[in-house]
């Protein structure tokens, strides 16, 4: 179907469009017979073109050798004086969750005088093999206060990776679940969450599954419940009930011990209520009749927040926290989109919030993230796509102006921060498509130990091609950084030597500048300098997600130093340059995520880079309907496609799992009027018979029980039946992540490098 072909109704059915194959109804059948051995013959026709040549059994194992090396950096987060983590390797693959104390941790620091040694609380493939269950782990929250604190946690498993999972209640001590006729708190399989909701740890906020009624139309809980211990959570209290037509009701608890809920009326508002120990909901039994209102109804006594829907909020100290989508009059004053304030939360409950702006951006930096420490706040920034820090500190009496300083990098010096290579290398010719040459391209990031006890940060620095440094610091009374410990080095995972990362702007079909990071060999090195390198266009563009720089060693490893090329494109629809960057691409205007995509596919081009015959293009999820109407739409610019748990039919989407939330960025299909703008990305569509596209692979998982496997499925089907060049592989579990597994991720990284090798450099042997 092109664009100037008649507009379906809202009951059309879009998956039937005139001049191309259909695709059969039972593949949208996640695990039905016929769909699964139609996965089972494409899967086999994939591993028999792949598996046993000697460079994809080369690539698979060094990035295998990677995944499961023992020297990678355990990360960890404090809770009551431990140090938890959650590690896998060869001998463990779905992982063990264990913790350390901090001289231990310490001890096995560079420099340190032994290993680390651990206190395994949970083993997931004993529990795996045990329960008959591909578990895979999807978080823990330890209690962190009353008599229980550091002997009880709620553990979150899912089964296969998929977004549904369980949570169940562990002892420490025992290392025992606690089962429910013993009291412990149990969630059922749903897309739903439990968290602590008391000092005691007797009462848990639980949103989850509680029948189709209790469900939104993307499948996630409407529901919010205070659960006491013991207590079935169908007879426990409801706190919050959304409409039907909402993404989701959430809950969560503050490290000060306040509970919060929240509403999401779609992926870009919310509302949020301050729960207050004493106020009282409606028993399961009798809250029914609420599932029918078309408001949100919450406890008595909750106070709803009276700041703008498309805020995101959080908390600091007594502090709310406002990070603004879109401008906020206030006051006689207009805040900008982007900026961050503070109010009390006493004032802002009682209706008189005193507001302090903490950030304000700028034409080319936006606040990306933010941590509370005891005495401060640090900001982590995007500037022109590079991040820095900045620290803010409230004034002691509460009553005058946030000092503001930048975080004095020359502090972390220890942790061996990127340099030479990774600034202005030389060789290069004058480039006028070259974005502040010369300003070493890395990635800082602080966050807070405890914000409750102290002003300690975990520190991490990394780039392209030095590996990632974790160190401990503390920031002074005045935001300085002092007593920097450096804690863990990774070490290199490929030959960078060469390889330079340098920026570059683009410039999109309405004249917009759009910066890319590049990283590959440098003028004059390698034995095929001069030439146009194999190249690898990166992309997401969308949900206001930022891309940015980070140490890629399976990247690295198999392409880069293999002497292939990497690009990240940072196109609108995603963060980079903060909500207006991001809203540029919405609905209607999603065309421009693709114009600027494709605009870096020429630059590269134009610059000598690569040719359109050498050049790839890679995304997932949201990045896979990117590459897809790469595909379609731009197919004389590439020469080989990666697409990975896509979204592809856009006339069904929004009838597929989750696809219902996503509404507010792409449009509704069912509206004539958004169809219209719709039909104009949705690749599953605009597939043309007897026009040539490049090749393809596909790569999604059954367990995806987000973005649903039918939109690779039938995009596979119907480009085979037109000729074209489709390889395709579905793994059996993995979710939306596609893999579980360090093993099913070496395989992916194998089968991805090494389609794209044969496509873009068939002349290289195997």
């Amino acid at each position: 179907m092109s664009p100037s072909s008649p507009v379906p109704g809202p009951a059309a059915d879009h998956r039937h469009c005139p001049g191309l194959p259909d695709v059969p109804d039972w593949l949208d059948e996640v695990e039905g017979d016929r769909a699964l051995e139609w996965v089972a013959e494409r899967n086999a026709e994939t591993l028999a073109c792949y598996e046993g040549s000697a460079r994809f059994d080369q690539l698979r194992a060094e990035a295998l050798e990677i995944l499961d090396s023992s020297d990678r950096i355990p990360a960890v987060g404090q809770a009551c004086g431990m140090l938890y983590n959650f590690w896998t390797d060869a001998d463990h693959p779905r992982g063990l969750w264990r913790r350390t104390t901090w001289e231990s941790y310490c001890a096995g620091a560079p420099g340190g005088d032994c290993a680390t040694e651990w206190e395994v609380l949970l083993d997931l493939d004993a529990l795996g093999e045990q329960e008959d269950t591909a578990w895979v782990w999807h978080g823990a929250s330890v209690l962190r206060t009353g008599p229980l604190a550091g002997r009880r946690a709620l553990v979150a498993l899912s089964d296969g990776g998929s977004d549904t999972d369980i949570t169940r209640e562990l002892d420490l001590e025992t290392l025992r679940f606690i089962p429910l006729e013993e009291g412990g708190f149990h969630r059922a399989p749903s897309k739903g969450s439990a968290v602590w909701a008391d000092d005691d740890g007797q009462t848990v906020l639980m949103t989850g599954d509680w029948g189709p009624p209790t469900l939104t139309s993307s499948g996630y809980p409407r529901q919010v419940r205070r659960v006491r211990r013991g207590q079935d959570p169908a007879e426990a209290e409801v706190v919050l009930t959304i409409p039907r037509r909402s993404i989701g009701a959430y809950a969560w608890r503050d490290r000060r011990g306040r509970c919060w809920l929240a509403e999401h009326p779609d992926f870009y508002t919310e509302q949020t209520w301050l729960l207050p120990d004493e106020a009282t909901g409606t028993p399961g039994p009798q809250a029914g009749p609420m599932l029918d209102s078309p408001v949100a109804t919450a406890a008595q006594g909750a106070i709803r927040l009276p700041v703008p829907a498309s805020a995101q909020v959080s908390t600091a100290w007594d502090q709310v926290l406002i990070w603004l989508r879109d401008p906020w009059e206030q006051a006689g004053t207009t805040h900008p989109s982007g900026a961050l304030l503070a109010t009390p939360i006493e004032d802002l409950t009682a209706g008189r919030p005193r507001l302090r702006r903490l950030f304000t951006p700028t034409p080319t930096a936006f606040l990306s993230d933010l941590s509370a420490t005891e005495h401060h706040l640090v900001l982590t920034l995007l500037d022109d796509c590079v991040s820095a820090l900045e620290v803010l500190t409230p004034p002691a009496d509460g009553l005058g102006q946030w000092e503001r300083t930048a975080l004095d990098l020359s502090a972390l010096d220890g942790l061996q921060r990127p340099g030479g290579q990774d600034e202005d290398p030389g060789g290069f010719p004058q480039d006028p498509a070259r974005l502040r040459p010369g300003r070493p391209l890395v990635s800082v990031s602080a966050a807070s130990v405890d914000e409750l006890d102290d002003d300690r940060l975990w520190l991490t620095a990394s780039s392209f091609t030095t590996p990632t440094t974790l160190a401990m610091g503390a920031l002074t009374a005045d935001g300085g950084l002092t007593g920097v410990t450096v804690l863990r080095r990774a070490p290199e995972r490929y030959d960078a030597s060469g390889i330079v990362a340098t920026q570059h702007v683009a410039v999109s079909a309405d004249g917009t500048r759009v910066p890319y990071l590049q990283v590959g060999r440098s003028p004059g090195s390698g034995a095929r300098s001069g030439e146009p390198t194999p190249t690898l266009l990166y992309g997401y563009g969308g949900f206001e997600v930022p891309l940015g720089v980070s140490y890629m060693p399976v990247t690295g490893k198999a392409w880069l130093e293999r002497g292939g090329t990497y690009v990240i494109a940072s196109i609108r629809g995603g963060g980079e340059y903060g909500p207006a960057w991001h809203r540029a691409g919405l609905k209607s205007g999603r065309h421009r995520v693709y114009e600027d995509f494709a605009a870096v596919a020429r630059s590269l081009v134009e610059r000598g880079v690569t040719t359109a015959e050498r050049l790839a293009v890679h995304g997932g999820s949201n990045g896979g309907l990117l590459v897809g109407n790469m595909l379609v739409g731009y197919p004389e610019l590439v020469g080989a496609v990666v697409c990975e748990v896509p979204l592809l039919d856009m006339g069904r989407y929004t009838r597929l799992l989750a696809g219902a939330s996503w509404q507010a960025e792409y449009g509704d299909p069912d509206d004539p009027a958004e169809w219209e703008f719709l039909r104009t990305f949705s690749p599953f569509h605009l597939l043309e018979a007897g026009r040539s596209y490049p090749p393809v692979l596909f790569v999604t998982s059954t367990r995806d029980d987000r973005v649903h496997p039918a939109h690779a499925r039938t995009m596979a089907h119907r480009m085979a039946a037109l000729g074209q060049d489709v390889t395709y592989f579905e793994n059996s579990e993995g979710g939306h992540g596609r893999a579980s597994t360090s093993s099913q991720r070496a395989f992916m990284a194998a089968l991805i490098h090494e389609f794209l090798w044969r496509r873009l450099d068939p002349a290289r042997p195997d």
